[in-house]
């Protein structure tokens, strides 16, 4: 079997999320972290949700638990990749991290980018619907940076406050779908840029391994050792994640299929659209780790 394993960014966590995650010493560390007994329940506030320290503490965590659970059910991957805060947990499943390490590496993480947006409030803004020259001059008129590229349309701009809500706007009125993502910092742009300063400074005490499979970053670039793995998982804060290319690069790799684990079906969704021959599932579609890898194995080369 060959197959991709992605990792989910914030911003679509939800208390039904991971249904069939079963409450491991992972977990529970994770809730001692958060300062919660019960995770979904704490989800269920949509104040306490959509904080960044909290999203990125609790979505590394549950990320790490899920694969820790799923992965002596199946083979090694064939490749693995993050979108956004996912790639704490796609570099610790890859090898390059221990998972307790990067647990404790996401408040950091979210820490740093907190501090820039306390100095610089932020957001993010998802524009899908037009075409690329509209977007880039959407982008230039509002005072926005890109900070995700899903597609040749479809975007994920951020910066100011004010700023977003120029571009929303704008965006409408040209007749784009606009989603306000649910996070409180401008994250992968120049706002960003003390805070990868400073997560470069906590990586820079983690001992770092080269990956044991293959492991593409979202810069689009494919990750082969220690150096550039540390490198790429502190500047990724305030860079445009690419993620088009990155989906090109697993594509590449000729996998099967591809699972998303995290919450929602947002990347399964993005690959399916397109590459609709490779079929992407969700951690999230299944009830329990048993099905997860049944379906994984089903793609078994005969």
């Amino acid at each position: 079997m060959s197959f991709a394993l992605l990792f989910s960014g914030q911003g679509t966590q939800h208390p039904a999320m991971l249904p069939w995650l079963a409450d491991d010493p992972l977990v529970r560390r994770t809730c001692a972290q958060l300062g919660v007994d019960d995770w979904r329940r704490a989800l269920a506030d949509p104040n306490w949700a959509e904080r960044n320290d909290n999203a990125q503490t609790l979505l590394t965590g549950l990320a790490l638990a899920a694969w820790g659970q799923l992965a002596p059910m199946v083979p090694s991957p064939a490749a693995v990749a993050g979108y956004s805060v996912g790639e704490l947990a796609a570099f610790s499943a890859a090898g390059v991290i221990d998972p307790a390490t990067t647990a404790a590496l996401a408040p950091r993480r979210a820490e740093a980018m907190d501090r820039c947006a306390a100095r610089a409030p932020g957001g993010l803004l998802a524009v899908s619907g037009l075409a690329e020259q509209k977007l880039e001059q959407l982008r230039v008129e509002a005072g926005l940076e890109l900070a995700i590229r899903n597609g040749n349309a479809s975007v994920v701009l951020g910066g100011p406050i004010a700023a977003l809500d120029d571009a929303e706007r704008m965006a409408q009125a040209a007749g784009a779908q606009c989603t306000r993502l649910r996070v409180n910092v401008a994250s992968h742009t120049p706002w960003m840029r003390e805070a990868a300063e400073s997560f470069s400074l906590a990586l820079a005490e983690v001992p770092f391994r080269a990956p044991q499979v293959v492991l593409f970053s979202n810069a689009g670039d494919r990750i082969r050792d220690a150096k550039s793995a540390r490198a790429a998982l502190a500047a990724q804060i305030a860079q445009t994640v690419r993620w088009d290319e990155c989906m090109e690069n697993i594509s590449a790799r000729q996998v099967r299929c591809v699972l998303e684990v995290g919450p929602g079906q947002a990347l399964a969704r993005m690959w399916n659209q397109r590459y609709p021959a490779i079929p992407a599932r969700a951690c999230d579609d299944f009830r329990s780790a048993d099905a997860i890898a049944a379906w994984l194995n089903s793609h078994a080369e005969p």
